[in-house]
């Protein structure tokens, strides 16, 4: 059985990638697992840029099939902000916490109904056995709250509201998120061609 590994370190993303895939014919690893492979600098101007060199660096520097997600939350009425700098948002060093709190205060002023946002996530694939690069991309809209509620999910999720749940992404269920988010509508439009690489 080949192997697929994640290009990311952060848990919460590798198992819910692992658990999307459960049903592939691959075993699902993380370049966690590889310590001999480089940081990787996301230079790119776009999530789909980023991903490819994510992907591309880890195939190269394991000799193994490679998938990297770059995600990352857009907010209209900041002109897309965070956008490629999610993860980066803020001052460096910052928690998941201080970041999120950064963003209420931007959006504070504005009334609800124009904290329009959306969650969205570019995955790219890339098997060095023959170069192949394929990429798909996913999103889920929703509107930024006035405060976090939520225990479930990491980064964003616990101030990004889903009008037609009901609830932030940070409350639903593992199940219900793997069924809607921006990473499992991304997941879902590469795994047929995942299946296909695989053989």
């Amino acid at each position: 059985m080949r192997k697929l590994v994640l290009a990311s370190r952060n848990k919460g993303k590798i198992e819910e990638i692992r658990q999307m895939l459960a049903d592939l014919p691959v075993e699902v690893v993380s370049v966690a697992d590889y310590p001999e492979v480089p940081e990787v600098a996301e230079t790119g101007n776009s999530f789909r840029e980023n991903a490819v060199i994510k992907a591309k660096t880890v195939a190269e520097a394991t000799g193994e099939m490679a998938l990297a997600d770059d995600s990352g939350l857009m907010v209209d009425v900041l002109d897309g902000e965070p956008g490629i700098y999610t993860a980066r948002y803020g001052k460096p060093g910052w928690t998941d916490r201080e970041r999120y709190e950064y963003l209420l205060s931007k959006v504070s002023h504005y009334p609800f109904s124009e904290r329009t946002a959306r969650f969205v996530s570019a995955i790219a694939v890339v098997d060095p056995a023959n170069g192949r690069i394929e990429t798909a991309e996913g999103s889920v809209s929703g509107i930024i709250t006035d405060k976090p509620a939520g225990n479930n999910g990491f980064g964003y999720d616990p101030v990004f509201y889903l009008p037609e749940y009901g609830k932030t992404m940070a409350e639903l269920t593992e199940a219900e998120k793997n069924r809607i988010s921006h990473r499992a509508n991304a997941i879902r439009a590469i795994k047929s061609v995942l299946r296909a690489m695989l053989g």
